[in-house]
Order: structure tokens, then sequence, then C-alpha cells
């Protein structure tokens, strides 16, 4: 299984607009950050995506996307939803499966009511098959997919476990409930939006904490605002002194997964 990350961004993503802070005008290419998602290819050729943030198209290019199998949503917040209209091109033949938590299918479902009724379609709808996932998961090809409750402030998210992947952005607390989901990861993505606490996102030193809990093979770092260019967050992670390697994630970095 690859993995490759589409955006490790917040929701303002990095540069911020307006913002001439030290982070937003790095020359640093590793400094500039998409909208987090993650783009997964299974071994049997499948292709998953984690949420399509608005920047989904740019990042689609990028990495040479020509189709889709499934799309996995973390939550319906607008950094995370907001390219589905740009999957267009990869659902002309069939629906593509979107797969999220109740309420927030029924929130994609509103969000997106013009793809549900009749009338022009101009330039296209996208064929969303909005789906529930399910608390035992699904198989997409010969990949396995577990959603993992997180919480978000007070919210409910979902992670996913695709294979021995653990990928957990916009969390702020892992119940105790999720932790079984997670035994045996090889490799973690884990949210840390910054060093200074946050009520809905893991910081740096908490983000080290639950993966110290969890004892992964390896952990990168994403969803991370510009209070922190990549070399201070790779500083900090050495640090840390972790019993596995860890390192923040950049857009476009790939990595293999057994």
């Amino acid at each position: 299984m690859r993995v490759r990350f589409l955006g490790t961004g917040t929701s303002h993503g990095v540069p911020v607009l307006g913002c001439t802070c030290a982070v937003c005008t790095s020359r640093d290419s590793r400094d500039s950050r998409f909208r987090s998602s993650v783009l997964v290819r299974g071994r049997g050729g499948e292709r998953v995506l984690i949420d399509a943030g608005p920047e989904f198209r740019l990042q689609a290019l990028a990495a040479g996307l020509d189709r889709l199998d499934a799309v996995l949503i973390t939550h319906a917040h607008a950094d995370h939803v907001h390219g589905l209209d740009d999957v267009r091109p990869l659902c002309k033949h069939a629906p593509l499966p979107v797969y999220a938590s109740g309420p927030d299918r029924d929130e994609l479902a509103e969000r997106f009511s013009y793809a549900f009724r009749s009338g022009q379609e101009g330039g296209g709808k996208p064929r969303l098959d909005l789906r529930v996932i399910p608390d035992e998961g699904i198989r997409i090809g010969k990949l396995d997919i577990l959603p993992v409750p997180l919480l978000h402030g007070e919210r409910l998210t979902f992670g996913y476990r695709v294979g021995c992947m653990s990928y957990l952005t916009d969390c702020s607390a892992i119940p105790p409930a999720s932790m079984p989901l997670l035994a045996g990861t090889h490799t973690l993505v884990l949210d840390a939006l910054r060093r200074r606490p946050h009520p809905t996102h893991f910081s740096l030193d908490q983000a080290f904490e639950a993966a110290r809990a969890i004892q992964p093979t390896r952990l990168y770092l994403t969803h991370i605002c510009h209070d922190l260019a990549h070399e201070e967050i790779q500083e900090a992670c050495d640090q840390a002194c972790l019993p596995f390697p860890a390192a923040p994630a950049y857009d476009g970095l790939e990595f293999e997964c057994p």
C-alpha cells in the first residue's frame, strides 16, 4: 500500500491569506500546506481518498489521479469536503461511494443537495453515492478499512484504519474505546496543530503523548498551522525522544505501508 499526503495544513491552509509571518513567507516548499487529505493506493490497484478539501483538483493533478474507488470523510467541515464537486470527471460512468458517519452523511446530502435534485446540469453534477460506514468497517478491493471514532472538541469525527496505517486528523482526544482499534498500527498519521493548546486539536506535546500510547512503528504529523516551520517541527520530534521515528508530513510526501 502506498500513501500520498495531498495536503497537511489547517482550515486556513499555509500561507494564510494576508499573513506575512516567517512560515507564510518561507521559501521551503514543505511549509506550503494545502488542506489536509491523503490518497491511498492499494496493491490491487485500489484508489481511496480520505477527505476532499478545497484544493482537491490541484492535489489530484499533482498526484496523477485518474480514478477513485471511494472517498472516506472524516467529518463534514468545509476544509475536508468542499472539493467533492471536483470528483465529477472521476464518476462519469458510475456513482462514487462516499463514506461518512450518519450525521455527516446527512450534512453532505444537505450541503451538496444540487447533486441529488433533477434539473439542468450545466457542467454536470458529481454522482455521489453517500453511505454510512458501518462500525465493523468495509472492504474495498483488498483494502480493509475501519472507522476510528475520535473527538474534535465536542464533535465526533472519524479517523480511519486502512490496513496497518491509522489516519487520525482533527482530533483533541482519542476515546478509550477506540484505542484497541489502533493496536498494531505500523504508520500513524496524527493531528498536531501547533505547540500551544487548542480546544479541538492536539498540540505537539499531546500528539506525542497519544503516539506513545499507540506505539506505532513510525509517526507522521499533519494538520499543521503556520505557527511552526517544517524544520522546527522536526526538531521538536527529535527532542521528544520517542521510541520510534517521527516527522512532520508535507504535501506530496509518499510512503509505503506493509
